[in-house]
């Protein structure tokens, strides 16, 4: 199968508008998580957010991949790819090594790079059209055998 590059970067676009969708999506969740366990406070931290976000882009990813009916090891690789640069940086912040800027900025730009270091080897997978999960190809009609033909009437 041949690589195409419009596919390919298509793919990249959707699951980036996937991974916004998450991140806003699924913030006033965990707003309201924190808030009822008198923990909202947490959400402050640049750490504990910007790995909630993370996770939060993850999950919006992870769902548009399964509805495009990617396997859960390619999920996984993505899910990986993504949410690896914000634990390196985590690190770095928890010591006083960089501030939370660059914690959350540094880590968002980092994953773009590292999603695209995952598709890069697999681009043959990403760069055609997979389809929804729920849709099924559509089956060939099935040739029906001819009506045997009467014998005509001996005369």
């Amino acid at each position: 199968m041949t690589v195409s590059w419009r596919h390919f970067a298509l793919h990249y676009v959707e699951m980036v508008i996937a991974m916004f969708v998450g991140m806003y999506a699924l913030d006033p969740l965990w707003q309201a998580g924190f808030a009822a366990f008198d923990a909202g406070a947490t959400l402050d931290r640049d750490d504990v957010y910007t790995l909630v976000m993370g996770l939060n882009m993850v999950i919006g990813m992870w769902a548009w991949m399964w509805v495009r009916g990617h396997t859960f090891r390619m999920n996984a690789e993505m899910a990986g790819a993504m949410y690896a640069p914000f634990l390196v940086l985590v690190f770095p912040y928890w010591f006083g090594w960089i501030d939370g800027d660059v914690l959350m900025l540094g880590g968002h730009g980092l994953m773009f790079v590292t999603m695209f270091l995952v598709m890069l080897p697999r681009r043959v997978d990403y760069s055609h059209h997979h389809g929804f999960r729920w849709s099924k190809p559509k089956a060939e009609p099935v040739a029906q055998p001819e009506p045997a033909a009467e014998p005509a009437p001996a005369e």
